[in-house]
């Protein structure tokens, strides 16, 4: 994996190149086409961030394989430089004096929480990771995590990788995810 985390065009198709990869289906977030914010998801509170990489997500896979589930083994990679930060604040806020911090909080506070939720509704049986690089720029996926996607595949362990990449912002979040194979 390269140390390099400038940011690559968002449709990666360079990057994609780069680590040796084809694309087969790609969803963003803020699309043209969609009005609002991504739509709740269960289970999930106090945070825009988990809806946002599970709808992106959903959107990807559904451009590629139609409705649940995917068929073969599709690994999940999540790059986000800044996590769930809402979710973060809330933790920090419940966990002050006299309060009792929520359940709910505790389970959404690990990235591979949202991912979990995404492999278990897609039938996804690849490896999950979740990674911080140094910046993710809103809308695009670093170079690192094109590299790592070709690792998953190179090793045997994927036949194909979605590669999510998302940051939370004052707008609502960037999401871009990638469905790669090599």
């Amino acid at each position: 994996m390269t140390t390099d985390t400038a940011p690559t065009d968002a449709t990666p198709t360079d990057a994609v190149a780069a680590a040796g990869l084809r694309v087969l289906a790609e969803a963003r977030r803020p699309d043209p086409g969609l009005a609002g914010p991504p739509p709740p998801l269960p289970g999930f509170a106090a945070s825009g961030f988990n809806p946002l990489v599970a709808d992106t997500a959903d959107r990807c896979l559904r451009a590629h394989h139609g409705a649940p589930p995917a068929p073969g083994r599709t690994a999940l990679l999540l790059a986000s430089s800044d996590g769930d930060r809402a979710t973060a604040r809330a933790i920090d806020r419940s966990a002050e004096p006299g309060r009792r911090p929520a359940p709910l909080l505790f389970f959404q506070s690990n990235p591979n929480a949202v991912l979990g939720h995404i492999a278990a509704r897609w039938g996804l049986t690849g490896p999950v990771v979740a990674i911080s690089p140094a910046r993710t720029a809103p809308g695009r996926v670093p170079q690192d995590a094109f590299d790592l996607a070709a690792l998953l595949l190179a090793d045997g362990d994927a036949d194909r990788v979605l590669v999510i990449a998302a940051e939370q912002g004052e707008d609502g979040g960037h999401a871009v995810a990638v469905l790669v194979t090599g």
